[in-house]
């Protein structure tokens, strides 16, 4: 005999309870990155509550790797949205770390590595510095 259990059945979808009702919220269908892909993405690096490097830091160290890459894919490995890596590309444009070239439809990014760290703990280094010590 299957035991029975006492947990409710949750409401139908679309709706909360008596008389209220919500709409469907659709996901957008992001592919998974390729198998052969060089660099894990988020989901697959595992989920930590902190990490030792900034997001920007670490679209800077994307990027040295390869200057054509997506934002959308550069978000991807990083676990972020693509507007939030716009921003942090802006930033980065902006206080002079990074330079944009437009060939064709697409974005080359040149990294500025001669740039010092910003915060004074690390300026005696700079960008290059750390993209060299994350380099494979």
């Amino acid at each position: 005999m299957a035991k029975k259990n006492n947990i409710p059945n949750p409401p139908a979808l679309g709706t909360i309870g008596e008389g209220t009702t919500t709409s469907s919220v659709r996901t957008p269908n992001i592919p998974a990155a390729s198998a052969d892909s060089a660099l894990p993405t988020a989901q697959t690096a595992g989920t930590h509550r902190w990490t030792f490097l900034t997001n920007h830091a670490h679209v800077l160290i994307l990027l040295s790797r390869d200057s054509t890459m997506v934002l959308r894919q550069v978000a991807l490995q990083i676990g972020i949205t693509e507007r939030a890596v716009q921003r942090i590309i802006a930033d980065l444009e902006e206080d002079g770390f990074i330079e944009r070239e437009k060939v064709g439809r697409n974005n080359h990014y040149r990294i500025l590595d001669h740039q010092p760290l910003r915060h004074p703990v690390e300026s005696h280094r700079t960008i290059g510095d750390l993209i060299k010590l994350v380099s494979r």
